[in-house]
């Protein structure tokens, strides 16, 4: 059964740093497109980030340079670096396979005050 944990939210104040984990059970992690995403309440998901199995990542542009994803195939771990962390990134953040948003977790909340 596939699950997906994620963790490492929190309460920051704008121009702080989170680090996002997403723990995977149930297929191999590495092997796998993974993304994170975040919703805001009465807003659509959307990507913020995706590795390939491959390594290649992705950015949403509103992310790109203040975001790193990565994992730990060791742990079979996503994670999720956030710097530079502004309001607008305030938002349930979740960890999925890329093909299937279904198999996301219960999210960790991310809030960024000003």
């Amino acid at each position: 059964e596939v699950q997906l944990v994620e963790s490492g939210g929190g309460s920051v104040q704008a121009g702080g740093s989170l680090r996002l984990s997403c723990a995977a059970s149930g297929f191999i992690l590495h092997e796998a497109d993974m993304g994170w995403y975040r919703q805001v309440p009465g807003h659509e998901c959307e990507l913020v980030s995706r590795i390939s199995s491959d390594g290649s990542t992705y950015y949403a542009d509103v992310v790109k340079g203040r975001f790193t994803i990565s994992r730990d195939n060791t742990k079979n771990t996503l994670y999720l670096q956030m710097n530079s962390l502004k309001p607008e990134d305030s938002a349930m953040y979740y960890c999925a396979k890329y093909s299937d948003i279904a198999s996301r977790g219960q999210g960790t909340q991310v809030t960024v005050s000003s």
